[in-house]
């Protein structure tokens, strides 16, 4: 195992991520504080609730218990406002931006005639369009520094029709197209633009409220966070325009091939449910 990709030194470096107030945006916000790294928070939820537990605030208070800086700024990330000032700010507080995870979601898993336009509408804002706001405003500033990396938490590109959840992979893998295009365009600019997906699903407030099959088919969201770490560890001009799973990553780039340490109930199911397509 590489330690050292699953460990990167990130010390100076400033990491916005979106929906970091619960789930797997918390535990990676956590992670890059632990590797050296200064985070923003940018999420909605300024204070927890029985059905949303965490928030914004809760989130930076631990990233600073770890010894970095943290700044909570709640975002309405479908608000083209609201993620200019996220963005101006976190360039004001800590003079750089130099990962951006486009973490934040929404997700209506129901047939076409079961999704009014108004959760249509809610995907496209939230998923692609929120992860081309936050792009387009941070673009320019890793421009600047000549470092960059950005990461789409989204499916690869599919043809395959996933009913069930027509509306919901139109706006993911808009997400994965955004990544690839950007990092063909930015990548003389030494700025990475990738995706990544899990290959099976994560312990997270989404995979609780929604009732995806049970606890002993999901992983923990650390095996998301080892893969996050093992691609900000590359020089981002190496590593751009890939639509990724968290296992093949982490076997790639750390060599981890054996993957029954990150499911939550510590060993594999019978039969997994894998979702690298949807």
């Amino acid at each position: 195992m590489n330690e050292a990709v699953l460990h990167p030194d990130l010390t100076g470096r400033v990491a916005v991520v979106t929906g970091a107030s619960r789930g797997i945006g918390k535990a990676l916000a956590l992670r890059l504080a632990r590797e050296g790294a200064d985070v923003v928070i940018a999420a909605k939820s300024e204070q927890s609730t029985e059905r949303l537990p965490g928030s914004i605030h809760m989130t930076a208070d631990e990233v600073r218990a770890l010894g970095r800086r943290a700044l909570a700024l709640p975002t309405d990330v479908r608000s083209e406002e609201a993620v200019r000032a996220m963005i101006d700010r976190t360039v004001a507080e800590f003079g750089r931006i130099d990962i951006l995870v486009n973490n934040a979601g929404a997700i209506w898993a129901q047939p076409v005639l079961a999704t009014p336009p108004k959760k249509f509408d809610l995907m496209m804002g939230v998923n692609v369009r929120a992860a081309y706001l936050a792009a387009y405003y941070a673009l320019p500033h890793m421009q600047k520094q000549g470092w960059g990396h950005i990461l789409n938490m989204c499916p690869r590109l599919s043809i395959a029709p996933s009913p069930g959840k027509v509306a919901y992979m139109i706006s993911k893998l808009g997400m994965a197209r955004l990544a690839i295009g950007i990092a063909a365009e930015h990548r003389q600019d030494n700025i990475a633009a990738n995706s990544l997906w899990p290959r099976t699903i994560i312990e997270s407030q989404a995979s609780i409220n929604w009732g995806m099959l049970d606890r002993s088919q999901w992983r923990t969201p650390e095996i998301v966070c080892d893969a996050c770490l093992a691609i900000f560890a590359q020089e981002p001009a190496a590593c751009t325009g890939r639509q990724l799973i968290d296992e093949q990553i982490l076997t790639e780039l750390a060599g981890i091939t054996n993957f029954d340490h990150y499911w939550c109930e510590g060993r594999p199911p019978a039969n997994p449910n894998y979702i690298d397509v949807w």
